[in-house]
């Protein structure tokens, strides 16, 4: 088809022609802009945790005043809740992935070293931690039962000659031995030996969503109720409930005067832990297909003005011989040209965006990949938008020419 009159009528009409291209082009640029920064919040709550979630319960409890033994009361407590009917396993941990706040620990590969080789996040946990937590270990082995030893003692004492076992995630792993196997070697937390027993596929750190989501460590220390541990059973997933229930029930009957806090599933950990993100993820979405709503309408209103300014002008090229099919592509391609205008706009106008975003908030640089996908998505929309006007302007009757202005 020939432009020439297109842009002949364009430019007659460049202030309503202007319009759209730059409503098209704003909404490209924050269309690409909410596309990625949506894969990004989705990405972020889809993240694994290396736990089997579905089977997990938690609870955590504070004491009311000084506990005279913490350990003793811990024991006891683990004791009723491994005996709680459908509970498989149970432990206590000082911190769990998608929870917030971090313990951390830099890891060197030689005592004294100067600065750190990485920041793992450090994961302590009593007996039977790793089957609770459904973590998969892929080399090496579990904790053995005479290897778990108190905190509060290896804290104030130390163990300075002695290495403690522990377990490292595959990215630390990766991180301390990119080039060989972590597997059996000694590393040093300070000056504490750190001596690998095994790596473990997946062990997100408490925050997630970092360069370093996935370096962290497991430590067989047990930790009391009152030194920041949370109790973690593992149940089949449709008894999740009932077990909680007598979770609490258990811990209330070995001592009342407690507070508990966080009787949860591990998913409704998680849910909570995500719920900013899926609320920026529809508030993201709802402006975006509020703009494409708007966009849309504008396309139509124009559109359909232009179709009874030139009646006329369509009734005469009918009688000319114009087909029906010509007129609808003539509004189909003028569209095309407005909204290609305003996309190429658009693209540069999101690189910008994009620019000032990384700079202000640090994010990544967005994929090129989004630049065509928003064109893609507001080419099929402006043909869509304009096919019901493009159809009233091909029914136009060439009868219409003879009719005096």
């Amino acid at each position: 088809m020939d432009i020439r009159p297109i842009l002949s009528t364009l430019r007659r009409h460049k202030t309503a022609a202007a319009l759209i291209v730059l409503e098209v082009a704003l909404t490209c640029a924050i269309v690409c802009n909410a596309l990625f920064l949506v894969s990004q919040r989705v990405e972020k709550i889809s993240m694994p945790s290396g736990l089997a979630e579905n089977e997990l319960v938690m609870v955590r409890v504070s004491g009311i005043g000084k506990q005279t033994n913490g350990l003793a009361r811990t024991r006891e407590d683990l004791a009723s809740l491994r005996a709680i009917p459908g509970v498989t396993s149970a432990t206590i941990i000082n911190q769990l992935p998608f929870r917030g706040g971090s313990s951390s620990s830099s890891i060197q590969r030689q005592q004294d070293q100067e600065r750190p080789t990485t920041e793992a996040s450090m994961y302590t946990m009593s007996e039977d931690g790793i089957r609770t937590m459904g973590i998969n270990v892929i080399a090496g082995r579990d904790f053995l039962p005479d290897e778990y030893m108190d905190y509060a003692t290896v804290s104030k004492a130390g163990s300075k000659d002695t290495a403690i076992p522990v377990i490292f995630s595959q990215a630390t792993a990766a991180k301390m031995e990119p080039d060989g196997s972590a597997l059996g070697k000694t590393y040093y937390m300070g000056k504490q030996p750190l001596h690998v027993i095994g790596i473990v596929d997946t062990l997100t750190t408490p925050t997630g969503w970092a360069d370093n989501w996935n370096e962290s460590m497991l430590m067989p220390l047990r930790r009391g109720f009152d030194e920041g541990g949370t109790y973690m059973l593992r149940t089949a997933p449709e008894r999740r409930d009932e077990v909680l229930k007598a979770a609490v029930a258990a811990l209330e009957r070995n001592d009342a005067n407690r507070l508990m806090r966080d009787k949860k599933t591990y998913e409704d950990q998680r849910k909570d832990y995500f719920k900013n993100d899926r609320a920026m993820v529809g508030l993201l979405v709802t402006v975006c297909i509020a703009l494409l709503v708007v966009t849309a309408l504008g396309i139509i209103g124009l559109a359909s003005f232009w179709v009874q300014q030139r009646s006329k002008q369509i009734g005469i090229r009918r009688a000319l011989g114009a087909t029906r099919g010509q007129i609808l592509r003539y509004f189909q391609t003028e569209n095309f040209l407005l909204a290609t205008l305003g996309i190429v706009l658009g693209m540069l106008a999101a690189y910008a965006i994009n620019l000032a975003l990384m700079n202000m908030y640090e994010l990544p640089r967005m994929p090129l990949l989004y630049l065509p996908l928003g064109a893609v998505l507001l080419w099929v929309l402006g043909q869509v938008a304009v096919f019901g006007p493009a159809r009233r302007a091909a029914a136009v009757p060439p009868a219409v020419a003879t009719r005096g202005a």
